[in-house]
């Protein structure tokens, strides 16, 4: 993997290559997220816009905007994606480290993005491979997208925060017990033959993970594929 080169993007030809990238990566209209001309501006304006090169064929993209939170300034990461055949690959957590390194640089203190909490592969990436705690959750934040990953559904969202300078890991022992909840084995899957069971595990989540976040943070998972909560003060 050490072969891929991982880039910011110039020049509208990158810009038109990111959008393909994304279509291979989400499918469906997953190309149309977003404008040439708009990644070009966000590229002028000084947000972050990357991609991975295979040679010269872009196998992952990613871009995001300045966001503030509270007090603090940090980079929006709208999406990270790897084409399928690299998926697993380790590429993605190059692109996510690429992230840091230029949030770090620009004297940034954290890095956020959203994710599925029903997609547990994303979740233990996010979570245990990353070291991000999931800290807000949005009802339908986007509604339907329409791809080949999300289908139709609602588009029930975590906000992930990944501090730039990593925090001291904090050993909770025996001490405050966690709360934790479970995840479907592949969603990804369940939405294509069952929807209506998908569904009902997004109503699930929604009604049980949702009203935790007020006073709880994501800050893991176990090897079952349940969220592992902690209250917030106690990070």
């Amino acid at each position: 993997m050490t072969a891929i080169e991982i880039r910011e993007l110039h020049g509208l030809a990158e810009m038109d290559a990111l959008r393909r990238t994304a279509g291979a990566v989400w499918g469906g209209s997953a190309s149309d997220m977003v404008s040439s001309d708009f990644l070009m501006a966000l590229a002028h304006a000084g947000g972050y816009i990357a991609g991975a090169f295979d040679d010269d064929r872009m196998v992952g993209c990613s871009f995001g905007i300045l966001a503030k939170h509270g007090q603090q300034w940090c980079l929006h990461s709208h999406i990270t994606g790897v084409v399928p055949e690299l998926q697993n690959s380790g590429l993605g957590a190059r692109l996510k480290f690429h992230q840091r390194d230029w949030a770090r640089d620009k004297g940034l203190t954290a890095i956020t993005w959203t994710f599925d909490p029903l997609v547990r592969r994303n979740g233990w990436f996010n979570l245990q491979r990353l070291g991000a705690r999931a800290i807000e959750y949005h009802v339908n934040f986007y509604g339907a997208l329409n791809d080949d990953i999300n289908g139709s559904g609602e588009t029930d969202r975590l906000l992930a925060w990944w501090d730039v300078v990593p925090a001291p890991t904090k050993d909770f022992g025996s001490g405050e017990p966690s709360i934790t909840i479970p995840t479907p084995d592949d969603i990804v899957t369940l939405r294509r033959l069952d929807p209506t069971a998908a569904h009902e595990w997004r109503l699930s989540m929604r009604d049980r993970l949702g009203p935790l976040l007020t006073a709880h943070d994501v800050v893991g998972m176990n090897n079952n594929g349940d969220y592992i909560l902690r209250t917030k003060d106690a990070r």
